[in-house]
Order: structure tokens, then C-alpha cells, then sequence
């Protein structure tokens, strides 16, 4: 297949999608709306922990990857691939915006014969109806006939060294059966696998499958964390036990709350969606008021630790240990580090952060006021300057050795101190 591939928002999915696509001989145009990031990239210029700027300047001078502001580029290009956030709005319900401008941005532009797959998250019924309609009323083409449609969900996994994009297995489900076999020979000249199903919806589906499956698990070892705890029982020993049954049997952990682009946001489009149906989704909105009580029960478990060292939390002067969403990423999507920042700062604590993958919060839509705070500095005399340390992200780069040695006491909530001795000081949460 020759010719332009456009690839739409150039993120955490969009930017991998995009370089993967160049590697492997594809002319890509990556587009974004934020010029500061297309002009970094084109100078070679990671924005991205787990990306180098190796990778991104082997392909730029390549001249296999452009990125621009321009979406007229659009109309040189055989396919287009959407990567656009789908987050939630103030009153929990899906917010497709973005979605929707980028179909009225490309719709101009799309040619006869052209590919237009969306990879956002979002709930069945988006491509073949929001989207589609956008792009029709914009361009004057009909979806199926004058141009080809699909959505493929995106799967990546920040962090995980072995989540390789050539590697993970790529639903694809198209509009009508060209259209799938148009989006299956474009992901096929880029990445190893290539799983067809039979509708858009049904590849929709899958996404929200696959990470309310994650939701209610982490729901449920978060419920057995706190009822366990009342007993007196270890729920990561437990875990950790539990594991060693070869079927029937997978591992989920605890911890202080969800977050990320994907498991606090994606069940609740299904949520949302079911509504329409007449129907409830009762299993996956419990789980989500399970894993939203996590920071509520993490400060509480602080509180009760500060009282026994003789601090009241009002006044105490408590140090955060990792603020991105998960492990080994600058990645603070839905951080439930950010609920926990708010929810002392409320209880007048004198809060802090340290995390070696955000030096300084950067501006967003969701925590615009913690803009411009400043990581402490890593050392002894800064962590003992602190009544407690909340562990909230396990990032492996800290040495936790040196903070079982120096912090005055630690609420653990990701049983990062395992195996450390000063277990007196160490409160599990």
C-alpha cells in the first residue's frame, strides 16, 4: 500500500502509532493542534518519558514523519487515523467533542477512495453514527460508498517494556466489509497481528470490555484490601499466594485510587450508553464507587497513623511519593495522586510532592491550579523534614531503602516497602 498516512493527535497513543507506521517504510503526518509539541517533534524532540528523542529524530530525518498544524495535509493522504482524548465532562458523561472537531477539521478534505479510522475510546454507536455523520454533512461523501470507515481500539500500555505496538494484537472493525478489509491491510503493513470483528460496535465494545474487566478486579481487591485489613490480614501476601495456582486465577492489585486515560473513564461510556437501552450497568457503577472511596480511605488510614505519632493532620506536613498514574511513566492522567494532594491540602496539611517523572506539574484541563508546583528535591534532609510520606506511585527509580531510613512514617499504599526493614514505622493503606 503506498501513499500519506495522517495520524490525528499525536499522545501517548497517537505518537507511538505514528513512529511505528514510519519504521516500518509508511510516509506519516502526525497532526495536533498544539504547536509547542509539533515543533519539538519536528526538531527530534521527545515529549514522552518511554519514547526517546532517538526514535523521534531517527524517523524526522528519515523523512518518514512530519508533524503539523495543518489539517489540510489531509487531502494528500490515504488514510487517516484518529487519536483523540475522550475524557469525561463535570457531570460524568462522555465527552466526544474532540472527536467530533476532528471530523469536521478533516471532513473538508477527504478525497474518494480515502481511509478514516477512529481509536479513541468510546462507547458502540460513536463511528458509524457520530462521527460518520460529521464527516458526511462536512465533506459531501458517503461513509461505505465514497470512502472507507472503521474504528480500532488503541492498546497501549505506558511503562510496560514489553508492550511493543508491532507486538500487541490489533482489533479492527470496519463499516461494511471493504472497509474492513481496507483498515486490516493498513494496520497489517505496520504491525505483526491484525484481529478482525465483524462491526465497528463490536470493536468498540471490545475496548470497554477489556477495561471494565481491569475496573471491577481492581474494584474487588480494593473491597478485600480494607475488609482483610480489619482482620489482620496482609491482601498483597495474600495476592502473592494466591497467584501461585496455575488456572483459574489472575493477579490484580490494590491501591489508592484509579487513573490513567483509560480505566476511571472508559466503563462509565458504557454506562452512559446503556441508558439509551433502558438498561443499568449496576456491576460496573459499583465498582467504580469502590475504586473512587480509595482516597477517602487512604487519608483516613493516614490520619489515625499521624494520631498515633501525636500529629493532628491539620498543620502536618506530609511529603506525596509519586504523582504520575502508574509506575515508571510522567504520564498524571487521572491520577488519584491529585485527589490525594486535594484532600489533605482541604484537611490544612502542608502538602508536597516528589516524583523523578514530573519535575513540575504541567498545566491541564483537569488540575489547572496545581500548574507550575514543583517536585522536592531527593534528599535526607528534605524527607525528614516531613511528618509522614504517602507512597501513591511505586516508580522503581526511587530508592526506598534510603526512604525507610528517612522518613519519620510511611503510609504505603503499593507495598513498595516490601522486603525493607523499619516495618515500625510503615503503615500499609
Amino acid at each position: 500500500m503506498g501513499g500519506l498516512i495522517a495520524v490525528v493527535g499525536l499522545g501517548y497513543v497517537g505518537l507511538p502509532l505514528s513512529l511505528q507506521f514510519s519504521r516500518k517504510g509508511n510516509h506519516v503526518v502526525g497532526l495536533d493542534i498544539d504547536q509547542v509539541k509539533v515543533e519539538r517533534l519536528n526538531r527530534g524532540e521527545s515529549f514522552i518519558h518511554h519514547i526517546s528523542s532517538d526514535t523521534v529524530a531517527q524517523e524526522v530525518h528519515a523523512g518518514r514523519f512530519l508533524a503539523s498544524t495543518d489539517f489540510s495535509k489531509v487531502r494528500d493522504c490515504r488514510a487517516v487515523i484518529i487519536c483523540v482524548p475522550t475524557p469525561l465532562n463535570k457531570n460524568r458523561e462522555p465527552d466526544i467533542s474532540y472527536i467530533i472537531a476532528t471530523g469536521k477539521a478533516i471532513a473538508p478534505h477527504l478525497r474518494k477512495g480515502m481511509l478514516v479510522v477512529l481509536e479513541s475510546t468510546t462507547y458502540p454507536g460513536t463511528t458509524d453514527e457520530d462521527l460518520r455523520q460529521v464527516i458526511e454533512a462536512g465533506s459531501g461523501l458517503i461513509a461505505g460508498t465514497d470512502f472507507h470507515l472503521a474504528f480500532s481500539p488503541e492498546r497501549e500500555d505506558p511503562g510496560n517494556p514489553d508492550s511493543v505496538v508491532a507486538k500487541i494484537p490489533k482489533v479492527v472493525g470496519g463499516l461494511t466489509p471493504e472497509c474492513l478489509k481496507r483498515a486490516t491491510e493498513l494496520y497489517s503493513s505496520a504491525l505483526n497481528t491484525v484481529v478482525p470483528v465483524s462491526s465497528c460496535r463490536a470493536a468498540e465494545a471490545t475496548k470497554l470490555l477489556e477495561n471494565i474487566f481491569r475496573g471491577v478486579n481492581i474494584a474487588l481487591v480494593n473491597e478485600l484490601k480494607v475488609v482483610y485489613d480489619a482482620m489482620g490480614i496482609d491482601i498483597w501476601e495474600v495476592i502473592e499466594a494466591a497467584r501461585t495456582k496455575p488456572f483459574g486465577f489472575m493477579p490484580f492489585y490494590p491501591g489508592p485510587g484509579l487513573g490513567g486515560h483509560c480505566i476511571p473513564i472508559d466503563p462509565f461510556y458504557l454506562t452512559w450508553k446503556a441508558r439509551e437501552f433502558g438498561l443499568s450497568t449496576r456491576f460496573i457503577e459499583l465498582a467504580g464507587e469502590v475504586n473512587t472511596s480509595m482516597p477517602d480511605y487512604v487519608i483516613q488510614r493516614l490520619t489515625v497513623a499521624l494520631n498515633e505519632k501525636g500529629f493532628a493532620m491539620k498543620g502536618s506536613k506530609v511529603l506525596l511519593v509519586g504523582l504520575a498514574y502508574k509506575a515508571n511513566v510522567d504520564d498524571d492522567r487521572e491520577s488519584p495522586g491529585y485527589v490525594l494532594l486535594e484532600k489533605m491540602k482541604k484537611l490544612g496539611v502542608d502538602v508536597s510532592f516528589y516524583d523523578p517523572y514530573i519535575p513540575v506539574i504541567r498545566p491541564s484541563r483537569e488540575h489547572g491550579h496545581w500548574a507550575g508546583f514543583k517536585s522536592v528535591v531527593w534528599s535526607k534532609e528534605v524527607v525528614e523534614s516531613f511528618d509522614a510520606v504517602l507512597i501513591s506511585t511505586a516508580h522503581a527509580n526511587v530508592d526506598y531503602e534510603q526512604l525507610g531510613q528517612w522518613a519519620k512514617l510511611i503510609i504505603d499504599t503499593r507495598n513498595a516497602m516490601k522486603g525493607h526493614a523499619h516495618s515500625a514505622k510503615i503503615v500499609k493503606a
